[in-house]
């Protein structure tokens, strides 16, 4: 999945591609790279960021939705609000990529259920703007694992089929360095939710995040920039990958789809050695 950040203040290539020209170019580089899904996003979650209005948002991705999916584009519409999810999937959106998990508008539920979309249900505790003050946890993984077993009932409940949900941990979202890394080593406990037969899809998406900067910190503490962390990110991406998640979320496309090829069949040959 190739990020198309079409924002002023996204917190690593904000204003980039706030253009709708160069967001759509953007976008088809990524699939011509190898990205097999584009996640469109008119509103920043970085931390502090400040919600943007409703029509803000809609007039920044619907264009870069539209041209996408006309062009053949498998376009995920990042957002937290049910209008702007609505009216993505009507532009030629085919997933809905939600970091609040419905918590943030009780309308998607059912914008996704009648749409009959995937569905990415991210672990989230509350916006941007008091992104770590709940980053509190005894147990992170059991408790990510518990609170999206949570939202999973409150969704399926409004009519969302499982077979629909992808889940992602949120990294990064009311989450430390130190719980990011503990919940990459326990995807496998995050996905096989309670109640359900099988294991669900996941999510990973640590793409340039802080928690990789600051683990490649320089000699003065100081962290990595954001746009020095796309190795790190592969790293990540192959382990993510080995581990079982079923897709990563990433701003930049080659050496990812190099790690996503590795690993999935390492996956697979440590699958058969155990059968």
């Amino acid at each position: 999945m190739g990020v198309v950040n079409v924002t002023p203040d996204s917190f690593s290539d904000g204003g980039s591609w706030l253009d709708p020209d160069l967001a759509i170019a953007h976008g088809l580089d990524l699939i011509g790279q190898g990205a097999d899904i584009v996640d469109v996003g008119g509103e920043s979650t970085r931390p502090g960021a400040q919600r943007v209005p409703m029509r803000d948002e809609l007039s920044r991705v619907l264009p870069v939705v539209s041209a996408l999916a006309r062009a053949g584009a498998l376009v995920s519409i990042d957002t937290m609000r049910a209008e702007v999810a609505s009216q993505a999937l009507a532009a030629g959106a085919r997933m809905v990529n939600d970091v609040s998990g419905g918590l943030a508008d009780p309308e998607m539920p059912a914008v996704v259920a009648a749409a009959g979309v995937p569905y990415i249900v991210v672990h989230w505790r509350g916006h941007s703007s008091d992104m770590y003050g709940p980053a509190v946890y005894d147990d992170v993984v059991a408790e990510v694992r518990d609170e999206l077993g949570l939202r999973l009932a409150a969704i399926t409940g409004a009519g969302v089929d499982p077979a629909q949900v992808i889940l992602d941990p949120g990294l990064g979202f009311a989450k430390l360095a130190g719980h990011n890394w503990k919940l990459l080593a326990g995807l496998d406990r995050i996905a096989a939710q309670p109640g359900y037969p099988q294991p669900f899809p996941l999510l990973v998406a640590a793409s340039r995040k802080g928690f990789l900067g600051k683990l490649l910190a320089g000699p003065d503490g100081s962290a990595r920039p954001f746009l020095r962390s796309d190795e790190a990110t592969v790293a990540v991406t192959a382990l993510a990958v080995a581990a079982g998640a079923w897709c990563v979320r990433v701003h930049v496309v080659p050496g990812n789809v190099d790690a996503v090829r590795v690993a999935t069949r390492w996956r697979l040959e440590s699958m058969a050695g155990v059968r």
